[in-house]
């Protein structure tokens, strides 16, 4: 019972993935039966479905606009800051801040992480990792996102009578770029009513929000 309410929040968001994913999953395949029996096709089962070019960029154009949205949120926050925000880090306070803040080398104690306390090129990797993590499965994303909306496409197009193109001709395509950016703004938005609706709004007890109480203007305060 402990080890659950731990990590209570987790767990949380990992039933909800997976019971938005299996939605997703029966929904997408009423929808494509629903196209194909109007056309005089043939319906496919669930694991078909799931295992389509269809199911996947749908899948995966989603997920590389929120590691994304991560990638740009972490590192701009290094630098940018917003008055009034919990989002942000103090007005003043911008950059990748110093040894003996990031508690790195020798300011590390018993409990830092091993390759907190080395330096040079660990210290770097381990100093931008969570970025570097994110970033990689974006750039991951995108690509599963262009392979299978290329198979999709084609396919589209040989029921169309139309001849397929290349990986090269789709990324380049007002297609695959509508299917991205689409997601991109929504994400974009969402960072940014946070960043601004937390510096007036509050929600008790989130650390995500200052204390009801603080000041409007206070920056970087949260729960």
């Amino acid at each position: 019972m402990r080890w659950l309410k731990e990590n209570s929040l987790a767990l949380a968001f990992l039933i909800l993935f997976v019971l938005a994913l299996a939605g997703q999953a029966v929904a997408g395949m009423l929808d494509y039966n629903d196209q194909e029996l109007a056309l005089g096709g043939e319906p496919v089962s669930i694991l078909q479905y799931v295992t389509s070019s269809t199911f996947a960029v749908d899948v995966a154009e989603n997920w590389q606009s929120e590691y994304l949205q991560f990638f740009l949120f972490i590192v701009l926050t290094v630098w940018l800051v917003q008055k009034g925000s919990p989002e942000s880090k103090k007005v003043g306070q911008e950059g990748l801040e110093s040894d003996e803040e990031q508690q790195v080398g020798r300011y590390a104690h018993d409990g830092s992480p091993a390759w907190a306390r080395t330096g040079g090129l660990r210290l770097w990797l381990f100093g931008n990792s969570l970025a570097l993590v994110m970033g990689a499965i974006f750039v991951l994303s995108w690509l599963a996102q262009s392979v299978a909306g290329l198979a999709a496409y084609n396919s589209e197009r040989l029921d169309d009578l139309r001849d397929p193109v290349g990986w090269g001709a789709y990324v380049t395509s007002p297609e695959f770029w509508n299917r991205s950016l689409q997601n991109w703004q929504s994400e974009l938005l969402a960072v940014l009513s946070m960043v601004v609706l937390a510096i007036y709004l509050r929600q008790r007890g989130s650390p995500e929000s200052k204390p009801v109480g603080t000041s409007h203007a206070a920056t970087g305060v949260e729960n």
